[in-house]
């Protein structure tokens, strides 16, 4: 008698394939760019120019440089209208009767004013700026896709100003654990030392609010002050995180100040002064009438001290790779968590101030100050203080390029960066510009 055969096990039911709904765009407040992932960047960049927006781009850029550059060569040398704007006043303090000191006392107030508002300005372009290279670097919904669609948000230019009329209105709410007057000073105590930095910073050729003879070692003496109003920041607060935040902070900016400083040392060497102007006088020239006598054209010794003194900076600032003292991840925003409004904003507009600050450093220790790169007309009539700018703003975008593109130091690793690879590099730098005085630059 055979065995029958078992019956065959029901299959299990198949659970449907989910197929996600399709994507409803919303159009009626903004533009997205539906091909953007689809075809960027490899098909766009095979076909770029053919692109309306790309000619358009190009069509525009070439027009600001353009604009730029006539309007530099109408105006000409600053330096030389302030110093006709001097007489002019003088001119008129005469003839009024006012004494010598008030005339001085007049044109030293309208220079804190200019510097004033070169910081404040720079803090709403550095916005708008940044937020567009964001926007391009990790595909973003920028400011000009989020703006209007009519064309009054130009590029996104009212995003960055109703930003600022926000946090006027915004609530000033300080902390019940919190030290008021200290909560209250530290603000100030960054954005303060910062301006006053700003005093021997060379604009272009002459062009700067004092003309100092140690104003290299002035820079670095003020701007190191801003650290006590980040760790005063965190203390006052009451919020461990807070606290947690200003001594990285402190640390962080502490370290790094060395590397920096030790950086131009081979910088002042070469030119034999610690005065700005004698700085970038001092890269005046081209070798064999072509290559521009930069001190980062140095071999290795410029090369070095411009990367030691570039990464330093962004650390100074608190930028990311370095933005340990904010850490959202870990420290929610660090020392200024407790801030709002407007004493919240002082803060990023003393970070905006010291990447400005930086920039001009770099353009005046290592790209030549004013000097143009290229030792043919027309490039020759465009007057410094428009070079100074262009080579300030080319540095400012590596800063904000580098904010974007790398992912935050671990705090062993930033402190290990500096104190075991940084500092002692800028030692053997030292050394071999010694070197180099000692048999090349005789």
């Amino acid at each position: 008698m055979t065995t029958p055969e078992p019956a065959a096990a029901a299959p299990k039911p198949v659970a449907p394939k989910y197929v996600p709904p399709e994507p409803v765009l919303n159009r009626q407040n903004g533009r997205l760019i539906e091909d953007r992932f689809s075809t960027w960047p490899t098909e766009v960049f095979k076909k770029r120019w053919s692109r309306p927006g790309y000619q358009r781009g190009a069509g525009m850029l070439v027009a600001i440089f353009v604009g730029l550059g006539l309007t530099g060569g109408l105006i000409g040398e600053l330096a030389k209208r302030a110093d006709g704007f001097y007489a002019l006043l003088g001119s008129f303090a005469a003839a009024q009767g006012l004494p010598p000191l008030a005339l001085d006392a007049g044109w030293i107030a309208i220079k804190v004013l200019i510097v004033l508002h070169i910081v404040l300005i720079n803090g709403l372009w550095s916005i708008w700026w940044e937020r567009k290279i964001s926007a391009h670097i990790q595909s973003r919904v920028g400011p000009t896709y989020a703006g209007s669609p009519k064309g009054f948000n130009f590029h996104g230019w009212a995003q960055t100003a109703i930003d600022g009329i926000k946090l006027l209105l915004k609530e000033d709410v300080t902390p019940a654990a919190a030290d008021k007057w200290v909560h209250a000073l530290a603000p100030g105590l960054v954005i303060a030392p910062c301006i006053i930095a700003f005093a021997p910073v060379l604009f272009g050729d002459g062009l700067a609010a004092a003309s100092l003879d140690i104003g290299t070692l002035y820079i670095f003496a003020f701007a190191g002050i801003s650290v006590i109003g980040i760790v005063m920041a965190g203390w006052a607060s009451g919020n461990k995180y807070s606290l947690l935040g200003g001594l990285r902070g402190a640390a962080q900016i502490v370290s790094y100040e060395l590397p920096r400083g030790f950086s131009v040392v081979p910088i002042l060497m070469f030119a034999g002064s610690l005065d700005l102007q004698v700085i970038s006088n001092a890269q005046a020239g081209y070798w064999h009438g072509i290559i521009p006598r930069w001190f980062i054209f140095y071999p290795v010794v410029g090369q070095l001290a411009f990367v030691i003194f570039l990464i330093s900076s962004v650390a100074e600032t608190n930028r990311t790779p370095f933005d340990i003292p904010e850490a959202e991840s870990e420290l929610v925003s660090g020392f200024h968590t407790e801030y709002s409004g407007m004493k919240w904003s002082i803060f990023f507009l003393a970070e905006y101030a010291y990447v400005l600050l930086g920039s001009f450093l770099l353009a005046t220790f290592f790209l030549g100050g004013g000097a143009s790169p290229i030792n043919a007309l027309p490039f020759t009539w465009i007057p410094s203080w428009l070079w100074m700018l262009g080579k300030a703003m080319l540095m400012m975008f590596v800063f904000l390029w580098i904010r974007w593109t790398l992912p935050r130091f671990r705090v062993d690793q930033l402190m290990d960066f500096t104190w075991k690879f940084l500092l002692p590099w800028s030692f053997v730098n030292i050394a071999v510009a010694g070197l180099y005085l000692a048999y090349w630059l005789k």
